[in-house]
């Protein structure tokens, strides 16, 4: 470590107006600089030690430095930092920005995007999820943005569009009143008080649905659908929503459990029209038969499932063994041999017709079992092994020393291998009682499959959060318009300053049928104004805008509903980031160049 290094002192004369004695003030400055050097390699932290003796407790303007011994912040050269205004008007215009972005993606009339990411893939998609995911953004305000797209995802899986526009509208009418010096914790505690005001009038507009009428949730579903691209097949993909959820859907005690993640696998396979997808009452495994002379198609198979593997176990390190004999090396390999013989006899015991197992199968294991005629199949994930056991009813063992009767999946009811262009698919349908399925999905190119998945993922996630929370809303706008009108009404009882974020915030929910409106091509005054006039008489609660013409129209009649549970998230989600980001007053951010190891940084590097 190098010596430190002090350079001789640095004396100043500075000279200000307004001294106590009248006319110019002359002081002496000494400005004491350190430096300290660790090593050659890392970075150099200059600081500075302004020492300053005026007459008054004045503060000289030539050396920034505050005075009588309060305390400086020391921040590395490399550091940069905004605070104030500045860092709110920043954070509104970042968030914005992202609003911006996506604003075109709502709605029926809503246009694609095309991303394509650093190594040369393409996404084609209107998901505001999917596409901000995609973006790489420098601000740490967009960023929160965009984490609030997944996080709607993660929770509800639909209004990810929705959540971004809401957020940047409500930053954004929240400007003029910091611009006026109100201070933001009066704002936030207006909009605090409207998302609870929000909520309650959503479950007061909202309508119960009965869950087991299939004409009314495939009206939700293709509600949800319609915005998509899969808009055109929208009666076969809210079908195959539907069955695979209700599928999934199980009930213990008392507690509802809907799995879409872990027991409704979607499987692409390019090729085919997009027509021939479907929701098989089964299980589909990329695997071929491990033997050739192995039966491809079992009716009613017995099923045995396995995650322990069907060879001679290897020692888990290093294992030397020291032969003397030549005897003692056909005895090792007749041990092998026994073992696997062993573990095969477990199985045959049981008579099953096919094995499933998660490891491998030696060859040895391979004849036994063929010559058993039982149909084995290796190395099967341990998801997919886990959706079998739900499909068939049979249980997955470790040992086969363990497997008893009660483990065998008789549920199935029939066993194929197909070859789908170029791959051999295992199938395991007409399963009695599945509690688990695969969703088959067929299209001309992988970009179209990956849309169509995405697409059908919403639409799974809107019946999810139906059958666990029936309660309805009626779509386009007409719930935000509807509330809005309430709120304006509300505001008028609050007293002070509260009452006017808390009107801005009501004026917000609007930016969603004006979306609405714009990506139609209508006029969008003359529209609004319409929608709000109609909002005001009585029994308009339904009224909205239709997406595909930019006209009003009565949603109950057009059948576009939506789930309490994507709204309520949504509002909850958009307020709670406004207010975060309007909490946010300083922001320190540490950039470096790349030439800063070697050149130790100019003055003021990011």
């Amino acid at each position: 470590m190098m010596p430190c290094t002090i350079s001789p002192p640095l004396e100043s004369s500075c000279v200000y107006p307004g001294s106590p004695t009248g006319g110019s003030h002359s002081t002496s400055c000494f400005a004491r600089r350190l430096l300290v050097n660790t090593g050659s390699n890392p970075p150099r932290i200059w600081i500075f030690f302004l020492l300053c003796f005026p007459e008054g407790s004045r503060r000289c303007p030539t050396h920034t430095v505050t005075m009588m011994g309060q305390q400086v912040l020391v921040l590395s050269q490399n550091m940069k930092r905004e605070s104030g205004r500045k860092v709110q008007t920043g954070n509104i215009s970042a968030a914005k920005t992202i609003a911006d972005v996506i604003r075109t993606c709502l709605g029926p009339r809503a246009m694609m995007k095309m991303l394509m990411d650093p190594m040369g893939g393409i996404v084609m998609t209107n998901d505001g999820n999917a596409i901000l995911r995609e973006i790489q953004v420098q601000h740490p305000a967009a960023k929160s943005m965009i984490e609030i797209s997944r996080t709607q995802d993660e929770e509800v899986g639909d209004g990810t569009t929705s959540v971004i526009i809401l957020a940047g509208e409500m930053l954004s009418v929240s400007e003029q009143f910091l611009e006026q010096q109100m201070h933001p914790t009066v704002v936030i505690s207006a909009y605090r008080q409207a998302l609870d005001d929000m909520l309650n009038l959503l479950k007061d507009i909202s309508t119960p649905v009965d869950v087991s009428d299939r004409e009314m949730m495939l009206k939700i579903i293709n509600s949800a659908i319609n915005t998509k691209a899969l808009s055109r097949w929208s009666d076969m993909a809210c079908s195959i929503a539907l069955d695979a959820v209700k599928t999934v859907e199980m009930e213990e005690n008392g507690r509802k459990e809907i799995d879409i993640k872990k027991y409704a696998k979607v499987e692409k396979v390019p090729g085919g029209i997009i027509e021939d997808s479907c929701v098989l009452r089964g299980v589909m495994v990329n695997k071929d038969v491990t033997h050739p002379r192995m039966r491809r198609m079992i009716k009613d198979p017995r099923i045995v499932l396995l995650d322990c593997s069907l060879e001679y176990k290897k020692g888990e390190s290093q294992t030397d063994i020291e032969i003397t004999r030549e005897e003692d090396f056909a005895r090792i390999l007749q041990m092998e041999e026994e073992y696997i013989q062993q573990i095969c006899e477990d199985i045959i015991r049981l008579k099953p017709d096919l094995i499933f197992t998660e490891k491998g199968i030696s060859d040895l294991a391979q004849h036994y079992l063929m010559k058993a005629n039982i149909t084995a199949i290796r190395r099967v994930r341990k998801t997919d092994n886990n959706r079998i056991a739900r499909a068939c009813g049979a249980r997955i063992a470790s040992r086969t020393d363990e497997l008893r009767e009660e483990d065998v999946g008789l549920g199935a009811g029939l066993f194929e291998v197909k070859k789908i262009g170029d791959e051999y698919f295992a199938f395991v349908t007409e399963c009695k009682d599945p509690k688990a399925c695969t969703i088959l999905l067929r299209g001309a190119s992988k970009e179209i499959l990956a849309e169509v998945e995405r697409n059908l993922q919403d639409a799974m996630q809107v019946t999810r959060n139906v059958l666990l929370e029936p309660s309805l809303l009626p779509g386009g706008g007409a719930a935000e318009m509807a509330v809005s009108q309430r709120l304006m009404e509300l505001s008028k009882a609050l007293t002070g300053v509260e009452q006017w974020p808390y009107r801005a915030l009501a004026q917000a929910l609007e930016v969603i049928p004006r979306t609405l409106i714009q990506n139609c091509g209508a006029s969008t005054i003359r529209v609004l104004t319409s929608l709000r006039a109609k909002h005001t008489q009585k029994g308009s609660v339904s009224w909205g805008v239709n997406g595909e013409t930019g006209t009003l129209a009565d949603m109950t009649a057009l059948g576009i509903w939506e789930p309490l549970a994507v709204k309520a998230q949504t509002y909850k989600t958009a307020v709670e980031t406004a207010i975060l980001l309007l909490r946010i007053d300083d922001i320190v951010s540490g950039h470096k160049k790349k030439g800063d190891e070697q050149t130790g940084g100019g003055q003021g590097a990011e």
